[in-house]
């Protein structure tokens, strides 16, 4: 996921709660008062611990959570090749007293951890990396082509500190918690593989699944959309080959180079957004890979390329795939080619939106936690996600309709770093942005609220059940 850069309330006053491994080490908000609202529900005995308390208790897990962190952060693993990532996860999970499964749809981490009757509470965080080359600098920065540019690691770090914290809390709720570490999530085909492997099945029905996202915004805060709203676009990923007739460079006559076809439909895909796209519909259309040929005197045969399509709505989003498919076909016969091209939908998602009233609810536990000036509105995005798939938008796969889905965005931009990009003037620069070279939490500011806030939710949602 990739959420963008928006408007929010200035940071919090700088603190001193940074580990000192950690980059920044004097640049963390105080833990925030509680605001005006309660939790979301009257809590039956157990009962939650006091809402300002979990900042302060989520400083008794931060070492093993931010070692965790540091490990993945500077080891991560692509799409589908996670397995390093999920021993470490399901180890850190083991070490919290949860029963561990591994193997579940890929490389998929399940951790159970069982406290008498009650809800079935699932925490979901993603395993994967992207295939890039870090630039952050950082001394725990990763040395390979491949980097967690989107946050999948505080996220991994989080759930396995709530874990921790919610197993040192068993008497305060009751119920079953699982804690899900997904594969292959910038792909879009790690949720339905972990389901199709009988996830449902095998570990029960969930009352509720939460997820949050690392987003620039103010470590300290959250954000929710509003009720109903969406808070991820739908997306689809596709592979499209173009054929052509090889040859050499210096007869292109007697050959049909896929490469000119190639441009001409990077060129015209571009109206689809821009001539065939209501001006009320959302949508983005990203070729990101095109791959031909060898070497400069050799017209090639093929042509592939990777085009992202996202659209705020399904109904938006099949016409796009519909343009699309027609454009390339189109161009292709305009160039001669010796035969149709291949259009695969390699994968597709559908538009996230949250129970409003399991959202609402621990929106106010939020307030509870942080304080209302740091519980923000989120207005949407074009990122997606496949995490609508535990939901309904699943339910042709695991056969379990109405489940609730909450999910919510969590700040990572250190207080002097927001300073800067909000300060205005040639000086001001916005973070770096999920999928930048350069994104990096500020882990030290942001590794504790986002442990509370996960915490928060779940007790919170044990508490309604």
């Amino acid at each position: 996921m990739n959420p963008p850069s928006h408007p929010a309330p200035p940071p919090a006053t700088a603190g001193h709660d940074t580990p000192p491994t950690a980059r920044g080490g004097h640049d963390t908000p105080p833990p925030a008062s509680a605001g005006a609202h309660a939790p979301s529900a009257t809590a039956p005995s157990p009962s939650p611990p006091d809402a300002k308390n979990l900042l302060v208790r989520a400083g008794d897990v931060l070492r093993p959570a931010l070692a965790l962190y540091l490990d993945l952060h500077a080891h991560p693993e692509p799409s589908g090749q996670e397995a390093r990532t999920a021993d470490r996860f399901g180890r850190r999970l083991e070490e919290a007293g949860c029963e561990v499964t591994h193997g579940v749809g890929g490389h998929g981490v399940v951790g159970v951890l069982r406290n008498g009757d009650g809800p079935r509470v699932w925490l979901r965080a993603e395993l994967d990396a992207l295939p890039m080359r870090e630039q952050t600098g950082l001394p725990y920065a990763s040395r390979t082509d491949v980097m967690h540019a989107c946050g999948h690691d505080l996220h991994l770090a989080a759930a396995a500190g709530a874990a921790e914290l919610l197993a040192r809390l068993s008497d305060r709720w009751r119920g079953t918690l699982l804690v899900v570490g997904q594969p292959a999530e910038e792909t879009l085909d790690g949720a339905e593989a972990m389901l199709r492997d009988g996830l449902y099945e095998r570990f029960g029905r969930p009352d509720v699944v939460l997820a949050q996202h690392a987003a620039p915004l103010p470590s300290g805060t959250v954000a929710h959309a509003p009720a109903g709203a969406p808070t991820a676009a739908a997306g689809a990923v596709l592979d499209v080959v173009l054929h052509g007739r090889g040859g050499h460079a210096a007869t292109p006559h007697l050959a049909v180079d896929p490469v000119v076809t190639a441009a001409a439909v990077v060129a015209r895909l571009q109206t689809v957004v821009a001539r065939e796209t209501a001006p009320a519909d959302q949508v983005t259309l990203t070729v990101g890979t095109l791959r031909a040929g060898t070497a400069a005197n050799v017209i090639p045969d093929r042509a592939e390329l990777g085009i992202g399509v996202r659209a705020s709505s399904e109904a938006a989003l099949d016409r796009a795939l519909a343009a699309v498919r027609r454009i390339v076909l189109a161009e292709s016969a305009a160039a001669g080619a010796p035969r149709e091209p291949e259009v695969t939908v390699v994968s597709r998602s559908a538009v996230l939106r949250c129970d409003p009233h399991a959202a609402d609810a621990v929106r106010r536990a939020h307030i509870g936690l942080l304080g209302a000036g740091r519980v923000l509105s989120w207005p949407g995005s074009m990122a997606t996600e496949d995490f609508p798939l535990f939901g309904d938008a699943g339910a042709g796969v695991h056969g379990q309709h109405g489940v609730p889905l909450v999910y919510w965005m969590l700040g990572v931009v250190g207080a002097d770093a927001w300073r800067r990009a909000t300060a205005g003037g040639p000086d001001a620069s916005p973070p770096p942005p999920n999928h930048s070279p350069h994104f990096a939490p500020h882990i030290g500011s942001a590794l504790r609220p986002a442990i509370a806030a996960l915490t928060s939710a779940a007790l919170d949602r044990f508490a309604a059940g």
